[in-house]
């Protein structure tokens, strides 16, 4: 799947002498198919796990080795020139233990030293070799120098080991590329929250009120707007989804606890994104032992329901009264008939600058769904169609369109 910030980046991919090489064709194929131009550099002993022709293949690309080919002026100047991050995968602790001292005697070393964009490490050792002093120091001296270090995980080693020293897989370094790229995006040193997730309201010790909710459009809102460079905070109901790398997870059960989470933190925020399918109800009354089927219920349960506390009208208040609060609001608005009347009339009672208005009544939108269709309103009427496609790229619209807005007013 293609990634926005990845579209027509050169990455310069290091590959080095481990038997987690394996792994680095396939951080190779991921990156080119996000839209990455991978250019490759491998080591002699890397040659030893993985041919150049597997790489070649997933990447349609040369794969360089010798420092002095013949056919290219300058090779490794050239390589570190067209490079926007270099990154190196595996990263065995003897290429880390020459790049921390400065050698350079192989075309990766090189073409590193010569390259004046990020550099990301991804170790891949044994346990011990990695624990050991001179490769804490050598890491150590890295990082100081600006160096990201991506891993290592911990799992079993090629030697039957346990332990710290497996490279981390493709997906989680293409999220650490991706988030090292976007750093400095449009929302860079602007904070955001995202809420996302249903809520659950407990009935007993065992069962609880919730909605289909899985938390996946609230997410990709978040990962987009860490993509534009923003220091985001995700408050979450229960969802299983893996958070990206560099935001801030608030977990939270109910929409009490979501309640007092956005109000702790809204206050000094930039934009505010409501995503999460916050419980209306809650049970007036919390049963602390399992409610028991018996002759007393046979009849049936009656569960007596309150209103659960509201969010964006707490956060309505702060904003118009204190003169505090997000300079941007938007909500999300499940609908299932009538969808512009209901969101119109959601985004004028709370207040909002923007609503998300999805039909969750259809199979391939809403919850529980890859994709999703919605319709974003404004306060001043404008409005945005966005028809049917991923929740990432919904997600990345949206966050273009509210960025607008934060920057037309300052």
């Amino acid at each position: 799947m293609e990634i926005r910030a990845l579209k027509e980046k050169r990455i310069l991919l290091g590959i080095t002498g481990s038997i987690a090489c394996y792994k680095s064709v396939d951080l190779a194929s991921k990156l080119t198919q996000a839209g990455a131009e991978v250019d490759i550099v491998m080591t002699g002993s890397a040659m030893k796990f993985v041919q150049p022709l597997s790489l070649r293949s997933v990447t349609g690309r040369p794969v360089y080795s010798d420092m002095w080919e013949q056919d290219v002026h300058v090779l490794h100047v050239q390589l570190a020139e067209a490079a926007d991050l270099v990154i190196v995968a595996p990263a065995t602790a003897h290429t880390i233990a020459k790049l921390a001292h400065g050698l350079a005697d192989n075309l990766l070393t090189v073409s590193i030293l010569a390259a004046r964009t990020p550099l990301i490490l991804a170790p891949a050792m044994d346990t011990g070799m990695y624990d050991n002093p001179a490769t804490s120091g050598n890491i150590s001296i890295l990082k100081e120098r600006g160096v990201i270090i991506a891993g290592p995980a911990e799992g079993r080693m090629a030697s039957g080991l346990t332990g710290l020293g497996r490279m981390l897989e493709p997906a989680e370094l293409v999220d650490h590329i991706v988030h090292t790229l976007t750093r400095e995006g449009p929302l860079q040193n602007k904070k955001v929250i995202v809420t996302a997730g249903p809520t659950h309201e407990p009935i007993d010790p065992v069962r609880y009120l919730t909605n289909r909710s899985t938390g996946r459009q609230g997410a990709a809102l978040a990962q987009a707007a860490r993509d534009a460079g923003a220091d985001v905070t995700l408050i979450s109901g229960p969802t299983s989804l893996k958070i990206p790398l560099g935001i801030e997870l608030i977990d939270v059960r109910t929409a009490s606890e979501m309640k007092e989470a956005v109000l702790n933190r809204v206050m000094d925020c930039d934009l505010l994104l409501m995503a999460a399918a916050v419980s209306d109800y809650r049970p007036a009354v919390y049963k602390e032992d399992k409610i028991k089927k018996g002759a007393e219920l046979d009849s049936g349960l009656t569960l007596e329901l309150v209103r659960n506390p509201d969010i964006l009208n707490a956060v309505q208040k702060m904003r118009q009264e204190e003169g505090r609060g997000p300079a941007v609001v938007l909500g999300f608005a499940a609908e299932t008939s009538n969808i512009i009347d209901n969101g119109e009339m959601k985004l004028i009672q709370k207040g909002l600058d923007f609503i998300a208005i999805n039909d969750v009544s259809k199979v391939d939108s809403g919850f529980a769904a890859d994709t999703n269709r919605v319709i974003l309103l404004s306060r001043d009427g404008r409005n945005w169609d966005l028809p049917l496609q991923s929740k990432s790229l919904i997600a990345e619209k949206i966050i273009d369109i509210v960025s607008e807005e934060l920057f037309d007013r300052g």
